[in-house]
């Protein structure tokens, strides 16, 4: 279910939206941009480039705290990031409990979680290196429907928040007694992606993610209850330099003791390493992290401040940190921190649903482009003139949708009728029927003309 919507009434339709989506998924039609399902990743790439904040992230309030009996928030290392002379989490923390939450669990506790197994993991796999990292839902889905060859090489682990959501919710089972349907596991989210993610999961059946709530709504509700004052305080925070340096990038790889990674974030990046890597042009790598977001989770769409003034801010908060607090032993309540499905190619740009309907359709395709100027100038709604083309086959756009070829076959029909008016004009030397034919044939082109939205020389449409 994707997260990243239109807001129709603040589209001006122009076409920033177009140039910036990574997987083609918008287009812009009579005056208003449209989203297509399928294409979508929910990175949030067009909910920044709009200027006129017309795509939005759905998510949900934090009033959904009144629909459990008990609920238990999940932060996200990135909220840390966003207050400014933070130098203790525990404010944080305390501050959620204040704002109404019964609990909370450290998304960055299960993160070094997931450091952990993933180390052990790459050590007993090390042949099948690299693994692209599973973290950011926004990557695993641009893989599934961009890279299928590339599915292989994800690292089957679980998302951090999904370790978190798993084990807050065996811990408040166990403390309250209550139901687990009656305890309210809710994610602080930086991104829209992870909004998706709660609702339609990869690798798993079911999240145990309840609701997700944005930093950008929660950050202001917790300023008048974070008190300095450790006295005050009751000692939440249980994570180390590991676990709150996953909220930037590079963190991830920084807790698998390896030199041999790559890191890159913001989508652009991600698509040009992706590229590589399934043309074999990247070797001697262990790991990749990619973050669809520019700093890494920090630079979330949901998020507050600048993503590089918070990745500097993490790193302070982190310098005297111990490495890590957090060990597989010491969590019996994680049954498994591995996938426990797979996750399959989508295929979703196919044309056909036969091969040979594709191959038809393909060169369609490559006929209709060569007819097109080239330019990519967006004009015609879609981002570039191939996929216009790959619309008109799947009969979701004409060729006059492309204003070169329209502006071509308006000067074709002016033509042919100024032609054929100036042989109207000589019709005694027709027969009546000779005749009738042209005029009959003067007027079907001159309404073809009307369609483009010409007037008749006239200007009422008549052939005299």
């Amino acid at each position: 279910m994707r997260s990243v919507r239109l807001k129709e009434s603040a589209c001006q339709g122009c076409i920033n939206c177009i140039k910036h989506c990574p997987t083609q998924a918008i287009r812009v039609h009579n005056g208003k941009a449209h989203i297509i399902d399928k294409f979508c990743i929910d990175c949030g790439r067009c909910i920044q480039s709009c200027p006129h904040h017309a795509k939005i992230a759905v998510y949900d309030p934090l009033s959904v705290i009144n629909n459990f009996k008990y609920t238990v928030a999940l932060p996200a290392p990135s909220l840390y990031a966003q207050y400014n002379n933070l130098t203790n989490v525990d404010i944080v923390l305390n501050a959620l409990l204040r704002l109404g939450f019964d609990d909370v669990y450290e998304v960055s506790a299960a993160a070094e979680l997931v450091s952990e197994a993933s180390r052990e993991y790459i050590k007993e796999h090390r042949d099948e290196a690299p693994f692209i990292s599973s973290a950011c839902p926004s990557v695993i889905r641009l893989i599934r429907v961009k890279f299928p060859s590339l599915i292989s090489r994800l690292l089957p682990i679980k998302a951090p928040v999904e370790v978190a959501a798993e084990i807050a919710r065996a811990r408040a089972m166990e403390k309250t007694g209550l139901k687990p349907e009656e305890i309210g596991i809710i994610f602080i989210s930086p991104c829209p992606s992870k909004v998706s993610y709660a609702k339609s999961p990869l690798g798993i059946e079911k999240s145990s993610i309840d609701n997700v709530v944005a930093i950008k709504d929660i950050y202001p509700l917790l300023l008048p209850h974070m008190r300095h004052d450790e006295s005050q305080l009751s000692h939440l925070s249980h994570s180390g330099r590991i676990g709150i340096g996953w909220s930037s990038a590079g963190g991830e790889s920084a807790g698998l003791f390896s030199d041999n990674y790559l890191a890159a974030d913001g989508i652009v990046n991600i698509l040009r390493v992706l590229e590589e890597l399934e043309d074999e042009k990247l070797h001697g790598l262990i790991f990749v992290e990619l973050n669809a977001c520019d700093g890494g989770c920090v630079g979330g769409t949901l998020t507050v401040e600048n993503a590089y003034i918070a990745a500097t801010k993490t790193k302070r908060l982190v310098k005297y940190q111990p490495v890590s607090k957090n060990h597989l032993a010491d969590n019996p309540e994680l049954k498994n921190v591995y996938w426990a499905d797979d996750v399959e190619y989508e295929p979703v740009f196919r044309l056909g649903s036969t091969f040979k309907e594709s191959l038809k359709m393909m060169n369609d395709v490559e006929s209709l482009t060569a007819r097109f100027p080239g330019l990519d100038c967006g004009s015609c709604g879609a981002p570039t003139c191939q996929t216009l083309a790959e619309d008109i086959v799947r009969g979701d756009a004409t060729p006059n949708d492309c204003i070169y070829v329209l502006r071509a076959n308006i000067a074709d029909l002016s033509r042919k009728i100024e032609d054929l008016t100036v042989n109207r004009k000589g019709k005694d030397s027709l027969t009546e029927e000779e005749s009738q034919l042209l005029d009959s044939y003067i007027r079907t082109l001159t309404a073809d003309l009307a369609s483009f939205g010409v007037p008749s020389r006239s200007g009422k449409g008549d052939t005299e």
